[in-house]
């Protein structure tokens, strides 16, 4: 993870500079930003959807959606100095559901108070949901490092 915290840092430092941002200035927003792709990613999986039999959108639409929400945990962290994260995580024994919604509980603790271990509980429950999805670390981290060009491009762009 150490890897993708930096890399993370090189994207929110062009952000800052290039839109004349304070880091301070927008933690919420970033969490409002994360609790979005969260829902986002929800949506794609459709795990709640009980009223529809539409399956699910495709594996690399979901890894997609899933390491967009990881670009915001670990910008998050590196706000608040927090980039020393566990490396390994168990395995969660919940469902989808259950897991999307421990990510929003979190998401939501995270708001109210700042803790580098609520950060911790977040990032742990975004792994375990990542391994519920049936990523691996590999996986996510070649997808990270794929969308992580597309936003500098982006950005380059004028996104």
């Amino acid at each position: 993870m150490k890897q993708l915290f930096s890399i993370q840092r090189r994207l929110d430092e062009r952000i800052l500079q290039e839109h004349q941002l304070e880091r301070e200035m927008i933690f919420s927003d970033k969490l409002l930003a994360l609790q979005v792709e969260v829902g986002e990613l929800a949506n794609e999986t459709r795990c709640f959807k009980y009223w529809s039999k539409k399956p699910s959108a495709e594996r690399s639409i979901i890894l997609e959606e899933y390491v967009d929400g990881l670009h915001f945990i670990l910008s998050l962290g590196i706000d608040k100095g927090w980039e020393e994260v566990p490396e390994e995580i168990e395995d969660a024994d919940s469902s989808l559901t259950a897991q999307f919604q421990t990510v929003y509980q979190y998401a939501a603790d995270l708001a109210k108070c700042s803790e580098k271990q609520t950060y911790i509980r977040l990032f742990r429950a975004y792994l375990e949901l990542g391994g519920l999805l049936g990523f691996s670390r590999q996986e996510i981290e070649e997808a990270y490092l794929l969308k992580n060009k597309t936003n500098h491009k982006r950005q380059t762009e004028g996104y």
